[in-house]
C-alpha cells in the first residue's frame, strides 16, 4: 500500500512526529484530498494540549486545509476527482440533535471537527466527509485559500451576521491572525472602519489594510475614542488576551455587539452596568458550514481580501506552531506539502 507523511501528536503536550501513514481509502459518503496546504490554527492548542474532550490519540491536526479531491467514496455523485476543495472547522453534523433539526449544523452537539474528532490536514492526505467541502475559486491559491478555511470563514461570517450595516461604525480589536482579515473584510463591507492594537506602529499597516481610523491602546482612551463615532455599532474582538477586552466595551454605541472570536483561556471582566445603560451585548460567534467558508473564498476572490502568510513545510511544523503561539507571526502560518509545487 502506498504511504503518506503526516504529522501526529500521540499523548497530551505530546511532541509532533513526523511518520509514515498509509494512504486512507475513503469510506462510503467520503472524499479523499490530496493536500496542499494547511494552516496552523491557536485553536490546534486543543490537540496539542489536550484542552478538547475525548480526543482520541495519535491524532493528525489542521482544519484549514487546501487541496484537490483524487479518490471518491461510494455514493459521492456531486463531487469530482480532480475538483480544488476546502475543510474548515466544520467537518459534518449529526443531523438529529436540536441544533440540527434548527438548521444550525455549526452548533451541532455531535458535531465533527477536522484534526479534533478526526484526523485532519497535518499531513499529505485526509479522508473527509462530502458535507465538509467548500469549492475554492480558481482565483485563490491553496495557499491563500486555506486561512479563509478557519480565520476567514470565523471574521467574514460574524460581521455578516452581525447587527451592523454598510456605513456603520465597526472596530476590530488586535492586528493579528484574525484581526488582519477582519479589517479587510470591514473595509470590503463598507463599515466605517476602526482598528485597535498596541503601539503607533502599527497603525500603518492598519491604514494600509482598508481602516479609516487607528486607536492605540497603549495610549488612547478606546472607549472615548470610539464615542466620538457615536459608538461602535459593533466590536469585533479577534484577541486572545482577557485583559485586553474590558475596556473596550464601553466604546459600543446603543444596541452595539461586542462579538468574541479570539478565544481567552481566562475569564473576561466586563461592567453588567455598562451592558444596561446602552442595551449592548456580548455574544460569540462559532465559525460556520462549509457553505459559508465557500462564501467565504467567494467574497475574498470577488473583493481582493487576502490573508498575509508565513509557510513552512511539514518537517518543521514545530517551529511554525511555536511561531504562532509567539504571536509574532505575519500573519497566518501556512503548512505547504510537496504537492502544492
Amino acid at each position: 500500500m502506498s504511504k503518506m507523511r503526516a504529522i501526529q501528536i500521540s499523548k497530551p503536550h505530546g511532541p509532533f512526529e513526523l511518520v509514515e501513514r498509509d494512504i486512507p481509502t475513503p469510506s462510503a459518503g467520503t472524499v479523499r484530498i490530496k493536500i496542499q496546504a494547511c494552516g496552523i490554527c491557536h485553536s490546534d492548542a486543543m490537540v496539542k494540549d489536550g484542552l478538547f474532550p475525548n480526543i482520541q490519540y495519535p491524532k493528525i491536526p489542521g482544519h484549514e486545509v487546501a487541496g484537490v479531491i483524487d479518490a471518491l467514496g461510494d455514493g459521492v455523485s456531486d463531487w469530482s476527482v480532480g475538483q480544488r476543495v476546502g475543510v474548515g472547522w466544520y467537518g459534518g453534523h449529526c443531523n438529529s440533535c436540536e441544533a440540527c433539526r434548527r438548521g444550525q449544523f455549526i452548533l451541532c452537539a455531535k458535531g465533527k471537527i477536522p484534526g479534533i474528532t478526526f484526523d485532519g490536514g497535518y499531513a499529505e492526505y485526509m479522508i473527509a466527509p462530502k458535507e465538509a467541502l467548500a469549492l475554492i475559486p480558481e482565483e485563490l491559491s491553496a495557499i491563500e485559500a486555506a486561512p479563509l478555511l478557519c480565520a476567514g470563514i470565523t471574521t467574514f461570517n460574524a460581521l455578516r451576521n452581525s447587527c451592523a450595516r454598510p456605513g456603520d461604525t465597526v472596530a476590530v480589536l488586535g492586528i493579528g491572525g484574525l484581526g488582519h482579515l477582519g479589517i479587510q473584510f470591514c473595509a470590503k463591507m463598507g463599515f466605517n472602519t476602526v482598528a485597535i492594537a498596541r503601539g503607533k506602529d502599527k497603525e500603518p499597516l492598519a491604514k494600509q489594510l482598508g481602516v479609516k481610523h487607528y486607536i492605540d491602546s497603549q495610549t488612547d482612551n478606546i472607549a472615548k475614542e470610539l464615542q466620538k463615532f457615536g459608538g461602535a455599532k459593533v466590536i469585533l474582538s479577534t484577541v486572545t488576551n482577557n485583559d485586553a477586552i474590558s475596556p473596550a466595551v464601553g466604546g459600543l454605541g446603543n444596541n452595539g455587539e461586542l462579538i468574541i472570536v479570539g478565544v481567552p483561556f481566562e475569564p473576561i471582566k466586563i461592567s453588567a452596568l455598562s451592558l444596561i445603560l446602552g442595551n449592548r451585548a456580548v455574544k460569540g460567534w462559532a465559525s460556520g458550514t462549509s457553505i459559508d467558508s465557500q462564501d467565504t473564498m467567494n467574497f475574498s476572490a470577488l473583493t481582493g481580501v487576502r490573508s498575509m502568510n508565513q509557510t513552512f513545510p511539514l518537517e518543521k511544523v514545530e517551529e511554525a506552531y511555536q511561531l504562532m503561539l509567539s504571536g509574532k507571526a505575519r500573519f497566518r502560518v501556512v503548512l505547504v506539502t510537496e504537492q502544492a509545487k
